[in-house]
């Protein structure tokens, strides 16, 4: 399942995910409808749904600062509001990454995405860079 947070509220970012992943894709907003989400609050969500992927472009909030855990991945990726569309593809190159490209390997990281740089911690809080996805 991949779940995208509220600043992500196009549709177009949805349908052309669901065109490659198999999986169920959605936005935070399916999770609590009716209601305003606090950031505080996704991991709770999170924890709701069957071992999410989190994909986020408000890195200030979510990359290094939220707590890994085994039930879920956020995926943080750099970009700017206006870039959106570009998500789908940069998505799907670090879901195939060697080192996330199964839900396995996926659950229990944080990956921050840059242009030229991914790194992910886990629980233990040691960053790990690993090649950028190309």
């Amino acid at each position: 399942m991949i779940i995208f947070d509220e600043q992500l509220q196009n549709p177009a970012l949805i349908t052309a995910v669901k065109q490659w992943y198999p999986g169920t894709v959605t936005h935070i907003r399916t999770l609590r409808a009716n209601s305003v989400i606090k950031d505080d609050n996704i991991p709770a969500l999170l924890h709701v749904a069957p071992r999410p992927t989190f994909v986020t472009i408000n890195v200030n909030d979510f990359g290094r600062k939220i707590q890994a855990h085994p039930g879920y991945c956020v995926i943080a990726i750099d970009l700017a509001q206006g870039s959106s569309l570009e998500i789908p593809i940069i998505l799907r190159q670090v879901i195939n990454h060697v080192a996330f490209k199964s839900r396995m390997l996926r659950m229990g990281k944080v990956i921050y995405v840059r242009r030229n740089l991914v790194y992910y911690y886990a629980q233990d809080g040691q960053i790990r860079q690993v090649d950028s996805p190309s």
